[in-house]
């Protein structure tokens, strides 16, 4: 499997996953029934999660989530649909998947063949 992870897509990735905020936020929504309550708008793991249950759980203002699933949602971890006034989340599980893959691939490669990659 080719998958090209350039410098500046890895950097956006990582940078993304560095915040412990970002990576509890991305963790709850992967399984997001057992965090979130159920909504009157969309399905939790077909529509995502609404900002305002993933800023009453983290704690955190409503600008500030945003922030971070601006950063998230940037670096392609997660994709966003507007619901009224409302955003709501969910993880894109083909590019997480993308990424496992890719990271998976650089650790088994020998330094020779890693400019292959």
């Amino acid at each position: 499997m080719n998958i090209n992870i350039d410098a500046k897509s890895s950097s956006s990735l990582m940078s993304a996953l560095a915040s412990p905020i970002r990576l509890q936020i991305l963790l709850w929504l992967l399984d997001p029934r057992p965090h979130f309550p159920e909504q009157r708008d969309g399905d939790l793991v077909e529509d995502g999660v609404c900002v305002g249950f993933i800023t009453d759980k983290i704690g955190l203002s409503q600008p500030t989530v945003s922030s971070h699933m601006k950063k998230l949602a940037d670096a392609g971890l997660v994709t966003g649909k507007k619901f009224g006034n409302w955003m709501f989340y969910k993880p894109d599980r083909v590019r997480l998947a993308e990424l496992g893959s890719a990271l998976i691939a650089v650790s088994r490669a020998t330094p020779r063949s890693r400019s292959q990659l």
